[in-house]
């Protein structure tokens, strides 16, 4: 049977890495966001706005997916907000596609803030979980549109007949350039600043993060976890952690991520030091770096996300999640983690996105 793949969120890091795999794996591959500017040959690209039902209906009229993959998420202010808008965000895709029929499968993208709370109350006291974070561990007490998105994915599947594949990847690393978290990224561009500058490459953590365990998912793993549980049955209606299948300490690969880029590093010193404080006024000296070495993206806020780096490096616990319940069901893909950095820098200096 035609396998016809719809990719919500096409432009993102998740969404294109997906895409890519998708195209490349022989299926046919439509690409859903408001702008889909994507380059990947092969990809039938749909623009549409996910918070207008007639919009999406329109877009829509002559796609009929076997399998959606939702990636796509909007930053509100407040939580409440968040949970309104990116609820409704997956209810009117679903309600747009269900009178086709032709639904067979969901994947729905989320992440760690599942175990560790929404952005109000982030990794904070009274929400830390007991690590290796675990599929089995139950939602916290407290409101998340992670869960709102999850109970709208269900709701559609009990209505339509889907089965469905929730994903909770930690960090994603890989290329894209306008999204709203990208650490790999952020990172890139804070070492390449504090090489033109002669600032030592300091880490902007905790103690509990550079000290800590960790781990982080290679955009290509993701995409491959997403086709994995999608076409394999004993995969549906089941949620998965999903990382690269090693750990690292921060205080071991800074230095490496420090020699990549020949800047000094500097470890924790006994004080965070958040990239928004050292970042923010870099934006005007960014554009004269991309006028002086021909770069692609002189607009600093398109490519480094510190506000999102700063959540994840600072937070009071090491974070590291259990991939059991995947290499049980057959999902062996393994990604050294050292490789996704230096693999995203390249490919950031191929596409002068860094110098």
């Amino acid at each position: 049977m035609d396998r016809i793949a719809l990719v919500v969120g096409v432009s993102g890091i998740t969404g294109s890495n997906l895409a890519e795999e998708l195209v490349k794996q022989g299926w046919t591959t439509y690409g859903l966001a408001r702008n889909p500017h994507v380059s990947l040959e092969g990809l039938r690209p749909v623009a549409a706005d996910l918070l207008s039902p007639e919009c999406l209906s329109a877009a829509l009229a002559d796609v009929a997916p076997t399998h959606v993959f939702f990636t796509s998420w909007m930053r509100m202010e407040t939580e409440a907000e968040n949970i309104r808008v990116n609820a409704a965000m997956v209810r009117n895709l679903l309600d747009a596609l269900a009178p086709k029929k032709s639904v067979q499968h969901v994947a729905l993208v989320t992440g760690l803030k599942h175990y560790l709370g929404p952005f109000e109350a982030y990794a904070k006291e009274g929400f830390l979980p007991e690590t290796p974070l675990r599929e089995e561990q139950p939602r916290l007490d407290i409101e998340n549109f992670y869960y709102a998105q999850e109970d709208e994915v269900y709701a559609a599947a009990a209505r339509d007949g889907f089965t469905w594949s929730i994903h909770r990847p930690h960090t994603v690393i890989g290329k894209a350039v306008g999204n709203q978290m990208n650490l790999g990224t952020t990172l890139a561009v804070y070492a390449t600043i504090c090489k033109e500058t002669k600032r030592p490459f300091r880490f902007p953590g905790s103690e509990a993060q550079w000290n800590g365990l960790s781990d982080v998912t290679d955009a290509r793993v993701l995409a491959k976890h997403l086709i994995w549980a999608a076409t394999t049955e004993a995969a549906h209606n089941e949620a998965f952690n999903v990382v690269n299948g090693e750990y690292f300490r921060w205080k071991w690969l800074w230095k490496r991520l420090a020699r990549w880029f020949d800047v000094e590093p500097v470890g924790f010193d006994g004080t965070v030091h958040p990239l928004e404080d050292q970042m923010a006024q870099d934006g005007p000296m960014w554009r004269e770096m991309a006028v002086r070495y021909n770069l692609a993206e002189p607009d600093l806020s398109r490519l480094a996300s510190p506000w999102h780096t700063d959540l994840d490096l600072g937070r009071p616990i090491e974070v590291m999640t259990d991939m059991s319940k995947s290499r049980k069901l057959g999902f062996t893909v393994y990604q050294q983690t050292e490789e996704s950095f230096f693999n995203l820098f390249t490919q950031l200096r191929n596409d002068r996105l860094i110098p």
